[in-house]
Parts: C-alpha cells; sequence; structure tokens
C-alpha cells in the first residue's frame, strides 16, 4: 500500500469503481428524510433520492459527514498500513464538510493526517483527488502529492446546465413564480464553479443551446490546449449525457478517456434531475 492513503467525500463524483481501483475511500454525505437519515452513494444514489423526492414532495436536508465518519475511513486506512492520511474535501464555501474532517483529526492524536479543502465539488474536486492518489501510488511524499493535487485543480474547469429551476424552487434558493416562468420559457441556467463557490453565468433558452453554451465555455477555457482530463456529470440521465459526450467529441477534442459520473445526491438534491456539465483538466 502507498505510503499516504487518500481519503475524499462523496460530493466528488468519483464513480465508485474508479475509487476502488486507486484505493480512494470516500466519506458519505448525510440526507435527513425527517428522523431518518441515509447516506448517499452507500445507500442512495440519484435515481433513488428523486424518487424519494417525488412520492413526499418534499426535499431532504442534507449535512456534512460527521467527525465519526471521517474518522472511521481514517482509522481503515492506517489499519491497512497507511503511513499517513491525506483528506480532499468538498469546498467549504458549500458544506461544513471539510470543518467535519478537520475536527475527526482528533480522535486520533499523533497521527499523521492532512485535511484539504479543494475549494471545488463534483468531479473538480475528484480529479484533484485522482492526481493526488495517482502520485501516492507512485511513491510521493506528502509534499508533492499536495503539489500535484493543487496543480490539477488549478487547469480545472467545470460548466453545467440545470433542466429546470424546480428544485431550487423547492429549496427556497429561488421563487417558485421564477421557477415556473423558467419552466414554461424552457429557460436552462449554466453554472460554473468560481471561488470555491457555484456561480450562475447565463439563463440560456432551450437545452440544445445550453449544452451548445456549455461547450462552448469548455472550449474557450481550453483556450487551444490539450485536454488532459475530462468527465461528464449528470443527475440522474445517463442516457442524455451519453448523448452529450457524442456532442462534445465533435466540438472538442477530448482524450480516449471520458468518464461518465453520477452527481451524487450531496449535490444532485440542489440541482435536482436531468442536470449534464463537463469538467476538463487542460495541459499546462
Amino acid at each position: 500500500m502507498p505510503a499516504y492513503a487518500i481519503v475524499s467525500d462523496t460530493d466528488c463524483s468519483l464513480p465508485p469503481d474508479l475509487a476502488a481501483r486507486h484505493g480512494i475511500r470516500q466519506v458519505a454525505i448525510n440526507l435527513h428524510f425527517g428522523d431518518e437519515t441515509v447516506r448517499a452513494v452507500e445507500q442512495l444514489d440519484d435515481g433513488g433520492l428523486f424518487l424519494r423526492i417525488a412520492a413526499t414532495g418534499r426535499l431532504p436536508t442534507s449535512s456534512a459527514p460527521t467527525p465519526g465518519q471521517f474518522a472511521e475511513a481514517y482509522r481503515a486506512a492506517f489499519a491497512a498500513g497507511a503511513d499517513g492520511v491525506i483528506c480532499f474535501c468538498v469546498s467549504s464555501k458549500a458544506s461544513a464538510t471539510c470543518s467535519a474532517a478537520q475536527q475527526a483529526c482528533a480522535l486520533l492524536p499523533g497521527r499523521d493526517i492532512t485535511v484539504v479543502d479543494t475549494h471545488s465539488a463534483t468531479m473538480a474536486q475528484g480529479f484533484m483527488v485522482l492526481a493526488a492518489a495517482e502520485a501516492a501510488e507512485a511513491g510521493a511524499g506528502k509534499e508533492e502529492i499536495l503539489a500535484r493535487a493543487a496543480a490539477v485543480g488549478r487547469r480545472t474547469h467545470m460548466f453545467a446546465a440545470l433542466a429546470s429551476l424546480d428544485y431550487l424552487a423547492l429549496s427556497g434558493r429561488v421563487g417558485g413564480l421564477a421557477a415556473s416562468m423558467a419552466s414554461l420559457l424552457d429557460i436552462k441556467p449554466v453554472l460554473t464553479m468560481r471561488d470555491g463557490a457555484l456561480e450562475l453565468l447565463e439563463r440560456v433558452r432551450t437545452e440544445r443551446r445550453a449544452w451548445s453554451r456549455v461547450m462552448e465555455l469548455a472550449a474557450d477555457a481550453a483556450a487551444g490546449r490539450p485536454i488532459e482530463r475530462l468527465a461528464v456529470v449528470h443527475a440522474d440521465a445517463p442516457t442524455r449525457a451519453g448523448r452529450f459526450v457524442e456532442l462534445l467529441q465533435a466540438r472538442l477534442p477530448c482524450p480516449d478517456e471520458i468518464i461518465l459520473a453520477a452527481l451524487t445526491p450531496g449535490l444532485s438534491v440542489i440541482s435536482g434531475p436531468g442536470l449534464v456539465g463537463v469538467v476538463l483538466v487542460t495541459a499546462p
């Protein structure tokens, strides 16, 4: 086993099989349906989340993993032979996850544990985690692992189109009237991640135009540089995401491997079903 084990949270959207292949431990975001707490990915996927919401007409609340959940992952890493743990968390501007990961360190006194605020989310965070795991597998020390992950973070760009504003209305983030008007006019908000927070870039009419705008933004971000890594993320929309991949390949010089990643419930509870987006890492 590498000297340093890599831990993250499920908001990084790394497909479980890919995470397992690189020994990455993912700590689950929690969803609360009344008195019932369910762990994202482990116990509930995006499709299951939307079915439960459709049945009740109400959103669950979400919360960061507890310090105990992180401590459990840290202990498992040390029990497997790691000398140290590096934990990469979803942006602290979006969640208390990073704080919980830091609090967990006190539950393992004397252990070498480093917690990193990625200032990112979904596969933008996931690509940093993946870079760290690959560096650890190659025998890199802590500082090199951190440097490689940070370098990838600086070269990563994310753009996505929401299918509707309905879930933002349910959560109170936008008004019901605004969501109804957006639906009537077929408006698709285009999002990005900037300075650690989700930001609404534009409102575009029709899905076709929104997807085209997302691809245009991705091309502008690449600025002619080769694309080292690319993921298409979606909220319970694998068929539509596959169609988006085909359009993207016709528009951009994509790498041979494109990761198709589920957004995961800690994020899709905000976006609602149908979100499709692209995350790309450009060459230095």
